[in-house]
């Protein structure tokens, strides 16, 4: 199993920090890929975004995800980190990162991870602000579940 670091965590992260203990130590690796999702303002609109989790669940729920990542690629380390609580735009949401030796691998367990994330991870997204949709709950996109589909069940 390749090293995993996995957390949901309220505070900011800093995406060169947390990806560092990945490649500590290691001239094999050919390719890290990372993404971070970015809390946006909606047009103004949005103020903040609340993220509810169930803890211990969750990080579960992420885990299998990430086996299952290990299972279909051959990476050698992965990183995924989702916050949770009030959340302002321009702040960061989630991080994750992926090694390996090649980059199609990384790139594609990345992807992966992401398209998981955005549609079956166990968060709740609520709105604040001045628009139309303040106080409601964050609805599941039509392209994100498409986009999950292509990894299969």
């Amino acid at each position: 199993m390749p090293l995993t670091i996995l957390r949901v965590q309220k505070e900011p992260f800093d995406t060169a920090v947390e990806t560092a203990p990945l490649m500590a130590g290691r001239g094999d690796i050919g390719a890290v890929v990372t993404f971070t999702g970015l809390c946006r303002d909606d047009g103004g609109s949005l103020a903040a975004l609340e993220i509810e989790h169930y803890p211990g669940m969750a990080e579960e729920e992420i885990g299998r995800v990430v086996a299952d990542a290990c299972a279909r690629w051959p990476l050698e380390g992965v990183l995924v980190i989702h916050r949770c609580g009030v959340i302002r735009p321009g702040e960061p949401i989630v991080l994750v990162a992926t090694t390996s030796l090649h980059r199609r691998e990384a790139f594609a367990a990345a992807e992966f991870l992401m398209d998981y994330l955005k549609t079956r991870a166990p968060f709740w997204k609520k709105q604040h602000g001045d628009g139309p949709q303040s106080g409601d709950w964050v609805e599941a996109k039509a392209a994100d579940d498409a986009a999950a589909e292509k990894w299969g069940g």
